[in-house]
């Protein structure tokens, strides 16, 4: 290998950019329109344009990309996470065309990606597992034929997905319905297919993975345990490693099937070997994830072995740089910094950091694809960047942790850094006697009472940040909010105009608004109506389904009465602050 296209944006993209040059091999960027300025495009040593805004025209464009590939001379291609990184089609493209693939095989992918056949190869394996169905189910009926035959509560996942997304934990029947709908709504947007399996679900479980490196000579190596417990949304938002307080027996039987998995998989490169720990000790089965995880820097920093570095090894056909799996030395804790607001139910929200003052001190890693003056995009999802903290021990790590996320500055827009804050002040989390945090635990029980992001009501700013391009170049040009709204609704400036997208500057309040009218909370897209036209609900009842950021979000009503609709369908943007209706 000489030329890697980096098939990705954001923070993962700079992260495989500085291992090629550590492995130094030259590295080749792609960036969307909404991306041009963005900071994965500065650090690689080339960067072509996909030409589009969404991720269907750009990132998960196989055509676009393997052109890119063609016109600078790469010759591998590293997809990083999400998008196309677990696409069996997309690396056997890419291997067809020629290129290596920085990956595991595209029959693993497949048969670890669909979940009805890993877990075939789990129970061929002797790995713990829950009861759960053989196949996808049909529909909802289906589910709660399994809830009454092993109990409530159930999980519904996505068979053809992973990272959370198009599963819904269903504790109650009269949400069996709404759960499957939502569940395979979102797999659909999320994988391009709808189907979805059935598995009991363990109460308040945590939520402890397996990192596994494998070669092409018969080498398998768990390189290290990790906790991601603590979740919004079955999305992670703090990881450490080692995962605490497991047993020795615990530990073993992780890493034992975790290594039995993959051998049968017959599995190389990177790979994340998911499992839930019930609070009695009980060990099942999740999935695999077949690429590189967001989380994968807590297990470099406690072991120090660069896991990009090793993928590249691994696709070039070498042997792993170890041959068993290290012993962690010290303790490790990740904290993502999204753009969400805590205290509005992590609500998504895109728009400009006006400030990135990353923190500094022993122990202290910031893993980054932003930078001061940088637009996070509507288009993708919240990850700004990573704050990994080293300590000898967990507690020592926490210690350092409270000093690093206090000054830790992030301003101009809505982030989770108030929360971090809080969870390091909850017992739960930082008792030496036992981790208390589980992946429902925000939701349940845990979550802390914070303010909103005074950045949200400041949305409405005056100034937008507008990239163009100049004789092939990417120019940033500040321009008036009104502006800018005023040069994508067509030259006018109409309150019609204004309603026909997103607004990087957020969107006016709906005239008239007061106690009766219902507006969408962030700029986004109509997911799916929950109520018609007409209807008559009462408070806190779900009406619509909004999704941005690659997150779904239910507006519910503020209060009783006859709701009417506005002329809104599904796949429709919308902007913060924009009329959805109105109570009667």
């Amino acid at each position: 290998m000489r030329k890697v296209l980096i098939a990705n944006r954001g923070e993962i993209a700079v992260r495989v950019a500085r291992a090629c040059t550590d492995a130094q091999l030259t590295s080749v960027a792609v960036y969307s329109d909404p991306d041009a300025d963005a900071l994965h495009v500065h650090r690689a040593d080339e960067a072509y344009a996909l030409d589009g805004r969404s991720a269907a025209e750009t990132y998960l464009d196989i055509g676009k990309l393997l052109e890119v590939a063609r016109r600078s001379g790469a010759d591998a291609v590293h997809p990083g996470y999400g998008f196309l990184s677990e696409n069996a089609d997309f690396a056997q493209a890419v291997i067809e065309t020629g290129l290596t693939w920085i990956g595991p095989s595209p029959e693993a992918i497949r048969a670890l990606g669909d979940k009805t056949s890993a877990r075939r190869i789990a129970v061929a394996a002797g790995a713990p597992l829950v009861p759960g169905t053989e196949g996808p189910v049909e529909n909802a009926a289906a589910v709660r034929t399994f809830a009454d035959e092993h109990g409530l509560p159930v999980a519904i996942k996505a068979a053809f997905g992973g990272g959370g997304r198009g599963l819904r934990v269903v504790h109650r029947m009269e949400d069996v319905e709404s759960a499957f709908d939502s569940a395979v709504r979102e797999s659909v947007a999320a994988f391009g297919r709808g189907e979805c399996l059935v598995e009991r679900f363990l109460e308040r479980p945590r939520h402890v993975e397996a990192q596994v490196l494998a070669d092409a000579h018969g080498t398998v190596v768990v390189v290290g345990t990790r906790d991601c417990s603590l979740q919004r949304r079955n999305q992670k938002l703090v990881e450490e490693a080692p995962a605490p307080f497991l047993s020795p027996e615990q530990h073993e039987r992780i890493h034992a099937s975790a290594r039995a998995i993959c051998r049968e998989a017959g599995y190389t490169g990177a790979g994340t070997v998911e499992y839930l720990v019930s609070p009695e000790g009980q060990i099942s089965f999740l999935e695999v994830n077949t690429r590189l995880q967001v989380e994968h820097p807590v297990t470099e920093e406690t072991t120090g072995v660069d896991l990009v570095r090793e993928q590249f090894r691994i696709a070039a056909g070498e042997p792993l740089s170890l041959t068993e799996g290290p012993t962690p030395r010290g303790h490790a804790l990740e904290f993502r910094l999204t753009a969400e607001d805590p205290a509005l139910g992590f609500l998504p929200t895109p728009g400009t950091v006006q400030t990135f003052e990353a923190p500094t001190g022993a122990g202290v890693r910031v893993d980054t694809g932003v930078r001061s003056g940088s637009t996070v995009p509507a288009e993708y999802d919240s990850l700004l960047a990573k704050l990994i903290i080293w300590g000898e021990d967990r507690q020592q790590a926490i210690r350092r942790a409270r000093v690093a996320l206090e000054e830790l500055s992030i301003r101009g827009l809505p982030t989770v850094l108030p929360f971090h804050r809080a969870v390091l002040d909850h017992a739960d989390f930082t008792s030496s006697e036992g981790l208390g945090v589980h992946t429902g635990w925000i939701e349940s029980d845990g979550a802390p009472d914070l303010a909103a992001s005074p950045y949200l009501a400041a949305a409405g700013a005056e100034r937008t940040e507008l990239t163009v391009t100049v004789d092939g170049r990417a120019v940033c040009l500040g321009l008036p909010a009104e502006l800018v709204r005023a040069l994508r609704g067509g030259g006018g400036g109409s309150a019609a105009g204004e309603a026909t997208g997103p607004s990087a500057g957020g969107a006016p309040e709906a005239e008239g608004a007061g106690a009766g009218v219902v507006t969408a909370p962030m700029d986004g897209t109509v997911v799916t109506w929950l109520v018609q036209d007409g209807t008559e609900v009462s408070a806190g009842q779900e009406l619509v389904v909004l999704e941005a950021m690659k997150m779904e979000t239910a507006v519910s009503s503020p209060g009783e009465g006859v709701f009417s609709r506005v002329p809104l369908q599904g796949g429709d943007p919308v902007a913060r602050g924009q009329e959805l209706g109105r109570l009667h």
